[in-house]
């Protein structure tokens, strides 16, 4: 079991997952964000789910209507809710499996960004040398 300040860490949560507990700890659906936003609940579920990232003045909005600090969203560390609490019928198994799922989907969003960024490099060396 992860306690509150580490379950909304960058090795255990996303952007998507952080933003998913805030809506859901403030009492809200994804299309009543999306009105409070003025956005469509379809970006709403792109941001969630890890799709699409919110510009920076929507993020300042997110955190206000959602009372969470911005710093709070993009890493986890800062004023936000408090962790889930499990379910009667979650099993622990089960909820060591979600965080280390959590874990690894971090983790593979890091290298693929990491393969990215050396991708360019590679590309922008061989123009060079074209």
């Amino acid at each position: 079991m992860t306690d509150d300040t580490t379950w909304y860490s960058n090795e255990i949560a996303t952007f998507g997952d952080r933003l998913a507990g805030a809506r859901e700890a403030a009492g809200l659906s994804q299309a009543a964000l999306a009105g409070k936003l003025g956005v469509r609940k379809l970006l709403v579920d792109g941001w969630e789910n890890d799709l699409k990232e919110p510009r920076a003045n929507r993020l300042q909005m997110i955190a206000g209507v959602l009372g969470v600090s911005i710093t709070w969203l993009l890493t986890g560390e800062g004023d936000g809710p408090s962790a889930p609490v499990e379910g009667g019928n979650l099993d622990l198994e089960v909820s060591d499996l979600l965080t280390e799922m959590r874990r690894l989907h971090g983790e593979i969003n890091r290298t693929g960004d990491k393969l990215g960024r050396l991708e360019k490099r590679l590309r922008k060396v061989l123009s060079d040398h074209a």
